[in-house]
């Protein structure tokens, strides 16, 4: 349960126009902080939460008094690749707690009881993309726990994951965050706002489809975009997210395009053309959260509060499209046109040819056979690096990392091993299915669907489930439907998970064994998948087609 200033705040932007601040950056440069200011670390502005908290603290007000309803902390850089540089990561949950406390304290005094004024705890992208191998998962997600910890510690009432470039990156702020909410006992609502490039694409060439389905999974309560363009360029995304998401969307532009002048860049945007835009958002796409990025002033907010002021937030009809991504872009369960087709060539204990490259640990031709794959239609790509002697963790790591970048097809993680699926989740930014769950040695504390199912559930996974239990594999439709329910309200009920997000292997023995005990086997499969889909409508099923061809 969320805090009660978090849930209002949450409730707010679900509900009518809330309006944020703008730039932090330009102001501090405005004020011109002495090298002393920042304790010998030029341009590191956390420290500014230290050692000039009036500074910031008139800054929050500025945009206060301009009619800014909430507030982001002066925590952009409290991260590990930030701190990194200046080599005090150990200062980010110091320097994030200062900040909070400091944007807190002026919220407070702006606050009334007809109208609150809240603080958003600023979580940046810093300069470390995992996707691309720059620093380990775990590494970013720790320190961005710690961060988290400062801002709640701190009086934070949202946390704010901001320009998010890579959607690895953006997972281990948000599992961070949730951890640090765990360790903490305070719940707030996490927004999570990406930045689309002018190429259309972030920096990564992840799709605004690819984002909403990775970054929705995971259990925020709000998307949407900041900084990089100005609002022109942010229209169609917006659109998009309008249509598909049911979340309270979060618009943030810079002051416009960025300008090359004597005196550096300048944005060019005035206050009148951001509040325009922002107007014409709130109507056409039922923005809850608007503000600014690079270049916005106090001035630009004022102008924004008067425009969207009384403005009713209607929320457009919205198309609910499930499915997984690859970090690039989203590929829904349902096919149009045909069904949806697995590829699974990249299995070690499947592919022959697959298991040499993997064993010989000749990286390129896994992925080559990856590409095949797609080049002949599979939407989604099964990978299995299990095999015995091999370190499995490693190989998710090493495979899994190149594949992300590798392909545009999502990946459905292939293992009994959690250690190996967890690996392999924190190599991809995308959505990903894990195969399998299911009841093999019970579902007791120490069974091995007790141990993934955290796993799957902290990374916002979909699921194949198989149809067997404590007994073995089912073979009569009257099992096979009896385990597929037990799994279904066992993964709903106590995991929080969707029906459209699990997947149900019925599973068959092959027919054409000859073999009398498995002469029925295909018919009682395809009864079961009958009475799955009547009971349970919006289940996915799967099943290996050759064992009944």
């Amino acid at each position: 349960m969320l805090t009660s200033s978090s849930q209002q705040f949450l409730d707010a932007i679900r509900s009518r126009v809330v309006i944020a601040d703008g730039a932090m950056g330009t102001m501090i440069q405005d004020a011109a902080p002495t090298l002393d200011d920042f304790q010998g670390h030029e341009g590191c502005n956390e420290i500014l939460n230290i050692t000039r908290p009036e500074l910031i603290a008139s800054i929050h007000a500025q945009y206060l008094k301009a009619g800014a309803e909430a507030i982001e902390t002066n925590t952009f850089g409290a991260n590990f690749a930030n701190l990194a540089e200046y080599q005090i990561v150990e200062r980010v949950y110091e320097l994030a707690r200062a900040g909070a406390e400091v944007a807190k304290q002026v919220a407070n005094d702006f606050s009334t009881d007809e109208k609150p004024r809240w603080v958003l705890g600023s979580l940046g992208p810093g300069t470390k993309l995992p996707s691309l191998g720059h620093e380990k998962f775990a590494v970013l997600r720790d320190a961005y726990q710690d961060a988290a910890r400062g801002l709640i510690d701190g009086g934070a009432d949202a946390i704010l994951i901001e320009t998010v470039q890579d959607l690895l990156q953006a997972k281990s702020a948000i599992i961070g965050a949730k951890r640090a909410m765990k360790e903490t006992g305070k719940s707030l609502a996490i927004l999570v706002s990406v930045t689309i490039e002018t190429t259309g694409t972030m920096l990564l060439g992840s799709e605004i489809g690819a984002a909403l389905t990775a970054i929705s999974a995971l259990g925020v309560d709000g998307i949407g975009l900041n900084c990089a363009t100005g609002p022109t360029e942010m229209s169609e995304h917006l659109r998009y997210l309008s249509k598909f998401s049911k979340l309270p969307i979060v618009c943030m532009p810079n002051a416009g395009l960025p300008v090359l002048g004597a005196h550096g860049a300048h944005y060019p945007l005035t206050p009148l053309e951001l509040g325009a835009a922002h107007a014409q958002f709130i109507r056409e796409y039922g923005i809850g959260l608007v503000g600014g990025c690079c270049g916005t002033t106090p001035t630009h907010i004022e102008e924004l509060a008067v425009m969207v002021a009384g403005q009713t937030l209607s929320h457009p009809a919205t198309i609910d499209e499930p499915g997984l991504a690859s970090l690039y872009q989203h590929q829904p369960f349902d096919q149009t046109m045909t069904y949806l087709s697995i590829g699974e060539r990249t299995n070690a204990n499947g592919s022959k040819a697959f298991r040499d490259a993997m064993l010989s640990e000749n990286w390129d031709e896994c992925i080559e056979i990856a590409r095949s794959q797609t080049r002949e239609g599979a939407h989604f790509l099964d990978v299995c690096v299990d095999y015995v002697g091999r370190d499995g963790v490693r190989d998710a790591r090493e495979l899994v990392g190149r594949l992300a970048t590798a392909t545009t097809l999502p990946l459905v993680l292939d293992s009994t091993e959690p250690a190996v699926l967890e690996a392999g989740l924190e190599s991809l930014g995308g959505r990903a299915m894990i195969n399998s769950v299911n009841y093999e040695d019970g579902d007791g504390p120490n069974s091995r669907f007790a141990r993934i199912m955290p796993i799957v559930k902290e990374h916002g996974a979909a699921v194949v489930a198989l149809t067997i239990d404590e007994e073995g594999q089912a073979r009569t439709a009257e099992t096979k439907f009896a385990i597929a329910s037990r799994l279904i309200e066992d993964l709903t009920g106590n995991w929080g998970m969707r029906l459209v997000d699990i997947t149900v292997d019925a599973l068959t023995f092959p027919i054409a064994t000859g073999q009398d005990e498995t002469r029925r086997d295909g018919i009682e499969t395809i009864e079961a998948i009958k009475q799955i889909n009547a009971a349970y409508p919006g289940v996915q099923t799967t099943l290996g087609i050759s064992n009944i061809s």
